[in-house]
């Protein structure tokens, strides 16, 4: 098995290539080894010392470390996903929920902004997502009010440094072009 690695524009996050379908379906993140207990893959790389963050898209793995080394940490990440992949659990346990399974969950928006809304999702599907997804992230929308949409940035976007740059110049210009009602884009 041979597993590419990528850099993304975020220095503490790696994103990783197996050559297979990772989540079949939505997304998941991970933020902590408690969340992690969901996945048998997100629980083998949380007991690698230095990982704080496990995100899987549908071919890609991003992990994010804290302060140590990818040059310490990267060879045990690929050998816990190898070890994984070789081992015919599947990436997520039975019964888990997936990150895309409750986006909608939680979203505000006034009753009579529900066309803005669509366009707005729409934009964010078509023309965001798959470029933030070439960095092993996401970008999900949260809530819209008063002119400003709201967005979940997740995996390697998550505490990216050039994530506001993303936000400020392409998203929010993207949707102000398309929607002029849209005013500003905050990151929740």
């Amino acid at each position: 098995m041979f597993i590419q690695t990528e850099a993304t524009p975020n220095p503490a996050t790696l994103k990783f290539l197996p050559g297979k379908v990772v989540m079949e379906k939505g997304t998941a993140e991970f933020r902590n080894e408690a969340e992690a207990a969901a996945s048998p893959l997100a629980l083998r790389l949380f007991n690698v010392p230095g990982v704080t963050g496990v995100y899987f898209g549908y071919d890609f793995i991003t992990v994010t470390k804290s302060d140590s080394e990818w040059q310490h940490l990267k060879p045990a990440i690929l050998g816990s996903i190898m070890e994984h992949f070789m081992s015919g659990q599947p990436v997520m346990g039975g019964g888990s929920a997936l990150a895309e399974d409750f986006d909608e969950e939680g979203e505000f928006f006034d009753e009579g902004d529900e066309t803005l809304v669509a366009t707005i999702k729409e934009l964010l599907e078509t023309r965001v997502r798959p470029a933030v997804a070439q960095d092993g992230g996401d970008i999900t929308f949260k809530g819209f009010k008063d002119g400003t949409v709201y967005l979940n940035m997740k995996g390697a976007c998550s505490g990216c440094p050039s994530s506001t740059a993303t936000l400020k110049h392409g998203v929010q210009n993207l949707l102000k072009h398309f929607v002029p009602e849209v005013q500003a884009v905050e990151a929740l």
